[in-house]
């Protein structure tokens, strides 16, 4: 998918709000924390982040998204520490105390492996994961999303990969988004956050 064709479209993709999901989960997060925004599109969540108070850095591999981006966090007048990254190039062994990844699952279950290898690294003792995105049955739904179950979240699949984590949410559930273009209409959606051990 060409994520900078589609993000060269006047107007907001995914809409200017954050994902419903951050907005509840984002009181967990301690005051003045290092969050990164994973794959941040075009600053809904990461500048969201920023006008909590938070020091926030995120990337995206699209320079279409990234402008908009900044442009969002001038409207809202935050600083935010907007790159130009993909996953894999991005430099995990910058420590931070919070990782925001919402509907990252462009990725198989091979490089997701990888991605959640990095979050495991970056995350300081201590930190939060703050997962979002679709179950498997939201390729019947059609409403957002690639077409492809094995990219999608189990919270087992969940668990196993953050074995030894203190999980404190967890939600597989349905629901009715209405994210700008990107996202809209009834979805099957997981929750996930947990903290690295401290030690």
């Amino acid at each position: 998918m060409n994520w900078d064709a589609r993000y060269a479209r006047e107007g907001y993709l995914f809409g200017k709000d954050p994902a419903a999901f951050l907005s509840r989960e984002a009181t967990r997060i301690p005051d003045g924390a290092r969050v990164l925004s994973v794959a941040d599109g075009e600053g809904r969540n990461s500048v969201y982040l920023a006008t909590l108070g938070h020091d926030v850095r995120a990337f995206d591999l699209s320079p279409n998204a990234v402008a908009k981006a900044r442009t969002l966090a001038a409207e809202a007048g935050v600083d935010v520490a907007f790159n130009l990254s993909g996953i894999e190039d991005w430099d995990w062994t910058q420590p931070v105390d919070a990782i925001v990844a919402i509907f990252i699952q462009f990725q198989g279950p091979e490089a997701r492996a990888a991605t959640f290898a990095r979050f495991r690294e970056s995350l300081a003792p201590g930190g939060l994961l703050l997962l979002h995105g679709y179950a498997p049955r939201q390729v019947d739904y059609g409403t957002g999303g690639p077409p492809h179950a094995e990219n999608m979240y189990t919270l087992p699949m969940l668990r196993e990969a953050f074995a030894g984590w203190e999980v404190l949410h967890e939600a597989d559930y349905d629901a009715v988004i209405e994210e700008g273009s990107g996202h809209s209409g009834p979805s099957g959606l997981i929750d996930f956050v947990a903290r690295k051990p401290a030690a």
